[in-house]
């Protein structure tokens, strides 16, 4: 399946290849594989061939990616994207990335990301409203005392 990362005006900045893992009437739930040359993003180490685990839920303002390692498939992180929701058909997933994001390090630490750009979006005050609270319930997600793993992602979406 082509997944494919517009800006917030819909206008496509990056596509790659994943494999449906898993689809629900709440969700969908694909693994890809980091395709761009290594770099440390914000102390986390993202190699090329890293596995990611996407899941995206339908009718919600956000997608949540596990960062896997690519060699012992340790969770190195996750990283979630506010978007409007995503759009889905036989071929692709497509959502508008909204700039805001939420890093969750494997120690539970939470770091909004983008803030400013965010601002700075053209987006009227119901999608400014709906990222806020996409961003407030992936805290929500987050904080919960047992762990976030994507493999029980039904207890949490």
């Amino acid at each position: 399946m082509r997944i494919i990362k517009n800006d917030h005006l819909g206008n496509s900045v990056w596509e790659y290849d994943g494999r449906v893992m898993e689809q629900t009437v709440s969700a969908f739930l694909l693994e890809a594989h980091f395709n761009r040359s290594d770099l440390i993003f914000n102390g986390i180490c993202l190699r090329k061939g890293d596995r990611f685990l996407e899941l995206y839920p339908i009718g919600r303002w956000f997608n949540i990616f596990e960062i896997h390692d690519k060699d012992n498939d340790e969770i190195k992180g996750w990283y979630c994207n506010i978007s409007r929701p995503a759009r889905f058909d036989a071929e692709k997933i497509s959502y508008d990335d909204l700039a805001l994001d939420l890093l969750v390090y494997p120690d539970r630490k939470m770091l909004v990301l983008d803030k400013d750009e965010f601002k700075s979006l053209s987006l009227d005050q119901i999608e400014i409203l709906n990222a806020r609270n996409g961003l407030e319930q992936l805290k929500e997600i987050f904080s919960r005392p047992e762990a976030f793993i994507m493999r029980d992602y039904k207890r949490f979406i």
